[in-house]
């Protein structure tokens, strides 16, 4: 491209007899132009109802007749002038130049950006890879830990809790044992309650369990056996405490034998 202008500087304007042949053959064609212009306008109707759809229907009669005749020409020079013909050429071939600069142009402005895009897209894969590899890692890291974690400390670990519980409950025992000794009356018989009256010191029997003990027997017999959480009552069990149980619904009684009673369910 860069030969073909710097041949066009140097070749300068077209000499007078070629600048004058090629003004002879543009006034030629010119005047053939006119002529057929003429011809067509005197064709044309004086009156017409629709002007925009004649327009429209002459137009492509126009572009049909003159495609028909393209397609039966032959291909000619326009000046047997070699003058004339090199530098029509070269003007073909700068217009040509210029038009293949833009396309190289956009190209590299496309390639730019497809670059820039690949870059990024690249930056983004590096980042999923690392989030990747980082949760293969944490997974990797459970598995092991979770190796480590095997039945003999699954094991310890329950009877841990086990214990925990156990010390619990004796210590919820021990905190009813005190509530009962403070607001339950240990067991009196009807001598005893006699002899309350008359200010003789209380004579408790040794046979009668105490209330928290009854509770914590029905308490191990629900844990025990919860297919069979009755107790029998026998002559340890004193009557106002049962009574008591019964009526407070903390205990029921079977229902075919009076003499077993069981802890209530509460949930």
């Amino acid at each position: 491209m860069g030969e073909v202008r710097a041949d066009r500087g140097a070749a300068g304007q077209l000499s007078e007899a070629a600048e004058s042949e090629l003004v002879q053959q543009c006034e030629e064609q010119f005047a053939q132009l006119e002529k057929l212009q003429n011809e067509i306008i005197l064709c044309e109707p004086d009156i017409c109802e629709n002007l925009h759809e004649q327009q429209s229907v002459n137009r492509l009669a126009a572009t049909d007749a003159e495609l028909k005749l393209w397609m039966s020409m032959q291909p000619s020079s326009l000046a047997a002038n070699s003058e004339i013909l090199l530098h029509a050429g070269k003007d073909e071939m700068l217009q040509f130049c210029s038009e293949l600069e833009m396309v190289v142009s956009c190209c590299e402005a496309k390639r730019d950006k497809l670059r820039e895009t690949k870059e990024l897209e690249q930056k983004w894969l590096e980042e999923k890879k690392q989030v990747l590899l980082a949760a293969n890692d944490h997974i990797e890291r459970l598995r092991v830990e979770k190796e480590k974690y095997s039945e003999h400390n699954a094991l310890l670990d329950t009877k841990a809790k086990i214990q925990k519980m156990k010390t619990y409950q004796e210590q919820l025992m021990e905190s009813l044992g005190d509530i009962l000794e403070k607001h339950v009356p240990p067991p009196q018989d009807e001598s005893t309650a006699s002899k309350k009256k008359k200010n003789i010191p209380l004579e408790i029997s040794e046979d009668l369990v105490s209330l928290s003990k009854i509770l914590e027997v029905l308490m191990d017999k629900v844990m025990n056996t919860p297919h069979d959480p009755y107790i029998t009552i026998d002559h340890t069990f004193w009557p106002p405490y049962v009574e008591m149980l019964l009526r407070y619904g903390i205990a029921v009684r079977h229902q075919e034998n009076n003499f077993k009673i069981r802890l209530e369910t509460f949930f």
